[in-house]
């Protein structure tokens, strides 16, 4: 058997992988799990042990749903991708490799590592090959003793993938979140009526140099103008595995915009010090509303997995240490006179 052109089966003829696409197995759990855990083969295990050790990104190729992350939650399914039609398998190619360049960033000039058979490999190496990546078949031509025997023969660093994977994906989320240009205001947010917004994500909210004169003054603390809190919609909720029904377009309009405060822990931290700084002894609801909309712009990314969004919003707070974010955040000076505002103003 000949192995598909510009591909090699030598990691040492290429850099060290930056990616890692593991082929899913037949094998399964009975019962709804995160894709690390539904798939039980001893070759899906040890083929994710070394993954894991590798300390890259790593993804798993399902039959079913073409490109998954390892903690995203799977019902058991009994597609084999083998087994498929030659048209099914051109179309998850495809699908596979974009969710791949969508989730892990621009693929050209990564090496990406995969471990699979032959019909995982035939169907997506040209299109990876086509967006500029360079293709690793390690077990190219392997039974699967012999692939058993490799993994069992390898030594890898002892990295763990929980704080690889999101790392690569919050690198495009913090660019997108951090650039001004694509803030919007509040007025031109509902003016869209939610199109391409009724799905989870994540979202930043800005504050112009009076908006932040204002918070400065209410905190007696001088805050700057730029990005001030960033937050997230609809992440499934761990360890119960359910998921939420907020969007982005039902958190920022129905709950930042909507005119009360107890629906909207940011909205009850900017309400608190507003009310401080005009001396009032309570939320003045409407007044924060035209506030919001006079000082404020946000920025929106949809983000298709709900099952690590939580775990991608930690990694994008740990890069931009937003000022009115609390939850999880280092303690500062101004966090704390946040927190005793808030007390005051419940």
């Amino acid at each position: 058997m000949d192995q598909p052109a510009a591909l090699t089966d030598r990691p040492d003829q290429a850099a060290r992988p930056n990616l890692l696409l593991l082929a899913c197995a037949q094998t399964k759990l009975d019962v709804p799990a995160p894709a690390r855990q539904l798939y039980t083969s001893p070759l899906f295990r040890k083929g994710r042990t070394y993954a894991e050790r590798l300390g890259v990104p790593w993804f798993i190729l399902s039959a079913e749903h073409a490109l998954v992350t390892p903690d995203q939650l799977l019902t058991p399914y009994e597609r084999y991708l083998p087994d498929t039609s030659d048209s099914y398998r051109a179309a998850w190619g495809r699908w596979a490799v974009e969710r791949l360049d969508l989730l892990a960033g621009p693929l050209s000039g990564l090496v990406v590592e995969v471990h699979a058979g032959a019909a995982y490999v035939d169907a997506i190496a040209s299109h990876l090959m086509a967006k500029g990546a360079q293709v690793v078949d390690p077990l190219w031509g392997m039974a699967i003793g012999a692939r058993l025997h490799w993994y069992g023969s390898q030594r890898t660093t002892d990295a763990v993938w929980p704080t690889a994977e999101p790392v690569i994906m919050a690198d495009n989320l913090v660019k997108r979140l951090s650039t001004d240009e694509a803030a919007i205001t509040p007025k031109e947010f509902l003016a869209s009526q939610g199109a391409h917004l009724k799905v989870p994500g994540l979202y930043s909210w800005w504050v112009d140099e009076t908006g932040a004169a204002n918070l400065s003054r209410g905190l007696q603390l001088p805050i700057p103008p730029g990005l001030i809190y960033v937050g997230l919609a609809g992440a499934t909720r761990w360890p119960s595995g359910k998921r939420s029904t907020n969007t982005l377009w039902s958190r920022i309009a129905g709950m930042h915009l909507g005119g009360n405060h107890e629906f909207s822990t940011f909205r009850r931290t900017l309400g608190a010090i507003l009310a401080n700084a005009a001396g009032l002894d309570r939320i003045d609801e409407s007044h924060l509303t035209t506030w919001m909309y006079d000082h404020l712009r946000v920025i929106t990314v949809p983000c298709e997995d709900a099952d690590t969004l939580g775990r991608l919003e930690e990694a994008v707070l740990g890069e931009t240490n937003p000022i009115l974010n609390l939850k999880g955040m280092p303690r500062t000076t101004i966090r704390a006179r946040i927190t005793e505002l808030r007390r005051r103003y419940t």
